[in-house]
Order: structure tokens, then C-alpha cells, then sequence
């Protein structure tokens, strides 16, 4: 039986839903949540935000017993720098790899995107950290670049790759058909699904029976415009491919909702 493990980026994504955002003891109240439901990994922000984010990352850091900590990081080393500050146990790189988001959003070749991509990679993994890419817009790329860019990850060192269904369009179909497409390079998968069609959950399932080692969720499904495949929905579908158990993920959910409730009214009413 195969067996995956959960990256909860509630801290990260999920506070890009409509109308949250959280402090630094909210942070923290949902980072032991997730940490004691059994999650693997949380990834706890963004540190070139600010100092703020940064404190907040490392007070993540510190609450969490098991849980590994990762950063999300833009192709820049002072990205990377403001991720070495909070010492976390993970530097995630984003790496758009659709057309589109490569000429259109950072008016750039594929070659020199690998290049800086290479680069950046280098410079965290010579600061002695986890290394982790993230191939943003995944769902439109072109075959040829996606495993381009998965060979040039491996080679600089890269453990894992995340496809990320960016604008939410897979179907169960396609998503099964990206993961054994990436699996190819021999890399780990992760799968990191959006649910504008309401296909977040189905398209993490169908990843792990396509051999994902790693799923992304958020609590209650909470993120960017429709929200991302929740943490209790997938434990409770697919209970046979992860050790953590429906009942620690539905309570992990059940004491945060009331933050999160609190988090939007906040954000919308102050």
C-alpha cells in the first residue's frame, strides 16, 4: 500500500483566502494543531515579506514538536537570505514553468529561468538546507520544459517536486497523467491542488493512486480564491494512504474553526 505524507500550507496559501489573515499567536495556535494531528510538513510563510513574517516563522519553528518547517520562496538569493534568517528545516522554491507565466509574467526565456533557478538552488543548498521546487502553473506547461526543469532540480540537489495546479484546472484524468509524467524523472511528487472547479480533493486522491508521495491541504480547504483540498476531506477519502487518522484531522479542524471564523471577520470588519 502506498502511503503519502501531508503538506499543510494553511499558513501560507490558506491565508490568502478572502478575508484572513492571521497573527503571530494565530500562527502558532494553528501550527500545534497541525503539528499534533500528525502532519509532516507546515509550510509557515513567506520571509521576504517582512520581519514580521519572519518572527512568526520562527515562532512556528519553535511550537512545533515532530512537523518539519518550510519557506516559500520566490528565484531570488534574497529570498533565500530572509529564509536562512528563521532557520527553518525546509527552502521551498517557487518555479513557474507554464509559457505564460514565463513570458508573460516574468518576461523570460526558459533557458534563463532554468539558469537562475540553478543558481538560486545552489546557493540555498550550499547554506546547508533541505532543498524543495515548487513548478508553479504546472497544469499548462509543456511537457518538454516540465521534465526539463524536474532534471535540472534533480541535478542541483532538489528532493522533491510539487505540481502545482496554480489556476485550479485540472481534472482527475490530466492530474493523474502530470504526476506519472513528472514521476519520470525519478524525483518525488507532491501535489499542491486548487479547487476552482471543485476538483481539489479528487485530484489529490487520484495523485497518490499515481504515486504523489506528498499532498497539500489546508485546514477546512481554506485558501486562494476557491480554496485548496482540506485537510479533513482527504484524510477522511483516502484514510488508507496516510497516517494520520479522520478523527485527528476533524478535531484539528474543529478547534481552529472558530479562529479562522474570527481571522475573516476580523479582516473585513476592522
Amino acid at each position: 500500500m502506498r502511503f503519502c505524507k501531508i503538506v499543510d500550507t494553511t499558513l501560507r496559501d490558506g491565508e490568502q483566502a478572502p478575508g484572513h489573515a492571521f497573527s503571530l499567536d494565530d500562527k502558532v495556535f494553528l501550527a500545534s494543531l497541525l503539528d499534533g494531528a500528525g502532519v509532516y510538513q507546515i509550510e509557515a510563510g513567506v520571509p521576504a515579506m517582512g520581519r514580521d513574517e519572519q518572527d512568526a516563522v520562527c515562532a512556528v519553528k519553535d511550537a512545533c514538536k515532530t512537523a518539519v518547517v518550510s519557506t516559500w520562496n520566490r528565484l531570488t538569493e534574497e529570498d533565500v537570505r530572509a529564509s536562512v534568517a528563521c532557520h527553518p528545516d525546509i527552502i521551498h522554491l517557487c518555479l513557474p514553468v507554464s509559457e505564460r507565466h514565463i513570458t508573460r509574467k516574468l518576461r523570460t526565456t526558459q533557458a534563463a529561468l532554468l539558469r537562475q533557478f540553478s543558481r538560486v538552488a545552489e546557493y540555498a543548498a550550499g547554506r546547508g538546507y533541505r532543498v524543495t521546487a515548487g513548478f508553479e502553473d504546472a497544469s499548462r506547461a509543456e511537457v518538454p520544459f516540465l521534465l526539463q526543469a524536474a532534471e535540472t532540480a534533480k541535478r542541483h540537489g532538489i528532493e522533491r517536486i510539487r505540481l502545482s495546479d496554480t489556476l485550479g484546472m485540472l481534472r482527475p484524468s490530466s492530474a493523474a497523467l502530470l504526476v506519472r509524467t513528472a514521476r519520470e524523472v525519478g524525483l518525488p511528487v507532491e501535489m499542491h491542488a486548487h479547487n476552482d472547479l471543485g476538483m481539489a480533493l479528487a485530484n489529490s486522491a487520484i495523485a497518490v493512486l499515481a504515486g504523489a508521495g506528498f499532498i497539500d491541504t489546508t485546514l477546512l480547504g481554506i485558501g486562494e480564491r476557491a480554496g485548496n483540498c482540506g485537510l479533513g476531506a482527504f484524510v477522511a477519502a483516502c484514510r488508507e494512504y496516510t497516517a494520520i487518522s479522520p478523527l485527528q484531522a476533524r478535531k484539528a479542524e474543529r478547534l481552529a474553526l472558530p479562529l479562522l471564523s474570527r481571522c475573516r471577520q476580523r479582516k473585513f470588519f476592522t
